[in-house]
C-alpha cells in the first residue's frame, strides 16, 4: 500500500480517513495539525507535526491529501495545496470504495469523492476538490480546483463551477448552470 499523509485534523479529516480506511491502497502514515495537537492522535492515527515540517516527509513514496474541509472559503486549502506543489510533493486522489465514477470522468489530482457520492460520463472534476457523500455530478459538468461539492448537492447536467466555489448540502443546479469562481452557495437552494 501506498504511504499517505493528510493535512488537517478535524471534521473532515474524521471523514476522509473513513474514506481511505475504506480502500485497499493507502496507509496513512500521519496527520499534520496544529502545534498543540502534535503527540495526540486522531482515530488511532498520531499527529506528527505542523505545515511547517512538510518538506521533511516529502519523498518519491509518500503522498499528500488535504483533509481540513471548505465551508464558504477555500484559502487555507488553497494555500497548502500550493505548498505542497511547490514542494514537488505527490496529492493523492481518493475515491470511495463506494462512490461511482464513470470510466468516462476526469478526477484531478488532490480530490476526495467521499462514499455514495456520483460522477457520471464526461463530467471533469478539478484539482484539490472535495466531493463530498452523497453528491451528484452528472454528465459534462465541469468543476473547476478548489471546490466544495457539499453533501448531498447535485450538479446537472453541463453546468461549470467556478474555482474555489462552494456549493451547499442538498443544493440543486439546474442543467447548464455557470457558478463564477468563489461563489458560495446556500443548503438546499435551487439554482437556475
Amino acid at each position: 500500500m501506498k504511504k499517505i499523509y493528510l493535512i488537517g485534523g478535524g471534521g473532515h479529516c474524521f471523514s476522509c480517513i473513513d474514506v481511505i480506511e475504506s480502500l485497499n491502497e493507502y496507509k496513512i502514515s500521519g496527520i499534520f495539525d496544529l502545534q498543540e495537537k502534535v503527540g495526540t492522535a486522531i482515530l488511532g492515527y498520531p499527529v506528527i507535526g505542523t505545515d511547517l515540517d512538510l518538506p521533511r516527509f516529502v519523498d518519491d513514496e509518500s503522498f499528500f491529501l488535504i483533509t481540513m474541509g471548505q465551508i464558504k472559503n477555500p484559502h487555507v486549502r488553497i494555500k497548502i495545496f500550493n505548498t505542497l506543489k511547490d514542494l514537488n510533493a505527490q496529492l493523492a486522489t481518493v475515491v470511495s470504495s463506494r462512490a461511482y465514477i464513470s470510466k468516462h470522468a476526469v478526477i484531478g489530482a488532490g480530490t476526495i469523492v467521499m462514499h455514495d457520492a456520483l460522477v457520471n460520463a464526461n463530467a471533469v472534476i478539478g484539482l484539490n476538490c472535495i466531493i463530498n457523500s452523497k453528491a451528484l455530478v452528472e454528465h459534462g459538468a465541469k468543476i473547476e480546483a478548489h471546490c466544495h461539492i457539499s453533501t448531498g448537492a447535485i450538479v446537472n447536467g453541463d453546468c461549470r463551477i467556478g474555482e474555489g466555489s462552494f456549493i451547499g448540502s442538498n443544493s440543486v443546479l439546474k442543467e447548464g448552470v455557470i457558478i463564477s469562481n468563489n461563489s458560495v452557495l446556500k443548503a438546499g437552494q435551487f439554482h437556475r
